[in-house]
């Protein structure tokens, strides 16, 4: 009888114990699971740049302003700098001779680019060129002082008009080829057509002040005169004195287009309509006739030409 109680009692132990093992087992497998996650989370705490995950990027370091900020200075410079060199550069307008198309202290922008593919300046066009040759002699060009040094920094990388370059900004009247009329008394004209000068100073005069008669302007070269005619030292005056008084179109930096500065003065400066009418100076040209060697040269070559050109005839049939 005690046996048997112990038999049972000894089952009944055993089957408790058998069904509480699957919950041990459970419990110990979601502790294990526990552990393992917080390791993992650990470790990856822990995991150094050789530990990231292949392909990844790394994270770029933004520098601060003032690392930045000499660059961004360096490469505005060299920006303007080249827009100086190759594109557009600003001048400085020093006397009333192109008034009042420009006045005292405008700035003018110049296009430099232009040239650069083979354009060359045509009538009407405001241009600004190198000096020929004695054209500013006895002008002051630069200041020594304080703001003299400023200017010449800022106009280095182009911020502002040099003051120690030696340039004149007229317009273009005439190219290679015309033939310019300036009399006193009466319109300028080119290649026989008289020019309407709206442009032209109130009470100036179209050449009175400084006529010149009849002027062939050679290949290669412009005619100039300023708006202001009564106060303009152009090619006129030049032309009297020594018997030029043209701008070699190699001179020429480029042509002015627009009044940038200041806002009140600002303006486009473009080709007035008067150029429209007048015809080609080269088309109007009789043609030369060739000097005796090359006349005679061409005198032989026609014949053996006609000769050759028979026998391939004969040859071909």
């Amino acid at each position: 009888m005690s046996v048997q109680q112990s038999t049972e009692s000894g089952e009944s132990g055993g089957t408790k114990e058998r069904a509480e093992r699957p919950e041990r087992a459970e419990a110990a497998e979601r502790a294990g699971s526990a552990g393992a996650g917080e390791a993992v989370e650990a470790r990856a705490g822990e995991a150094g740049p050789d530990d990231a995950e292949p392909g990844a990027k790394p994270a770029r370091r933004k520098r601060p302003f003032w690392q930045e900020l000499p660059i961004l200075l360096v490469i505005a410079l060299l920006l303007s700098l080249g827009i100086k060199t190759f594109f557009v550069q600003a001048f400085s307008i020093p006397s009333g001779s192109m008034e009042n198309t420009l006045q005292i202290g405008d700035r003018v922008l110049v296009d430099k680019l232009t040239p650069w593919f083979g354009a060359e300046p045509e009538r009407g066009e405001v241009v600004v060129f190198r000096d020929p040759g004695g054209w500013l002699e006895g002008t002051q060009t630069h200041d020594d002082g304080f703001m003299g040094s400023v200017q010449k920094v800022l106009s280095t990388v182009g911020l502002m008009p040099s003051a120690d370059e030696k340039d004149l900004i007229k317009r273009v009247i005439a190219v290679g080829g015309d033939t310019v009329e300036c009399n006193a008394g009466s319109p300028v004209k080119v290649n026989g057509v008289a020019l309407d000068e709206p442009y032209l100073f109130p009470g100036a005069t179209p050449c009175d002040n400084d006529p010149v008669g009849t002027v062939t302007v050679p290949k290669g070269k412009l005619w100039v005169m300023g708006d202001h005619r009564n106060n303009s030292r152009d090619s006129r005056p030049h032309h009297n004195l020594t018997g030029d008084g043209f701008v070699p179109v190699d001179d020429v930096v480029g042509r002015a287009f627009v009044v940038a500065w200041p806002i009140s003065d600002w303006s486009t400066l473009p080709v007035p309509d008067t150029f429209d009418k007048v015809p080609s100076g080269s088309a109007a040209a009789p043609l030369e006739a060739p000097p005796a060697p090359a006349a005679l040269a061409l005198a032989g070559v026609v014949p053996v030409a006609l000769w050759r050109r028979r026998r391939s005839r004969r040859d071909a049939r």
